[in-house]
């Protein structure tokens, strides 16, 4: 796991649990805004997946509205989000084929626990996953 814990506020994390509740399942995704490199906000783009159940592909015109209302309120991109809900919160093989942003971290929240959600966080790096630690304030 890379070093330096990587720092989401509490009511935000509280925010992608609850998404990722709603769709419980099929798999939901986001992006997550930043301001000044702190994460701010969370931005749901819908799941336009042939297999919802088990893969995730953001709805091109969504992720395009997503991005412009970040870039347009001063913000950047901070995250892209998504869950599993049968699978632990690691990234797939697909996850990892499909990651293109790597400057973004990648949070996955995983369903597939005994009344515990599960968080995690990964950086891309050469064409494969690192883990963050993830620290909630």
């Amino acid at each position: 796991m890379e070093g330096n814990p990587v720092k989401i506020p509490r009511p935000l994390v509280n925010q992608l649990l609850h998404h990722a509740q709603l769709g419980s399942d099929h798999e939901i995704c986001g992006l997550v805004a930043a301001r000044d490199g702190h994460p701010t906000r969370v931005v749901p783009v819908a799941n336009i997946a042939a297999e919802p159940a088990t893969r995730y592909e953001m709805d091109p015109k969504g992720l395009i509205d997503a991005m412009r209302e970040i870039r347009e309120g001063g913000e950047t991109l901070f995250a892209i989000y998504h869950s599993h809900p049968c699978s632990p919160a690691a990234p797939s093989a697909i996850d990892t084929a499909q990651a293109s942003y790597p400057e973004a971290l990648y949070l996955i929240v995983s369903l597939n626990t005994k009344g515990i959600l599960e968080m995690r966080g990964y950086r891309l790096t050469d064409s494969a996953f690192d883990e963050v630690v993830l620290e909630i304030e």
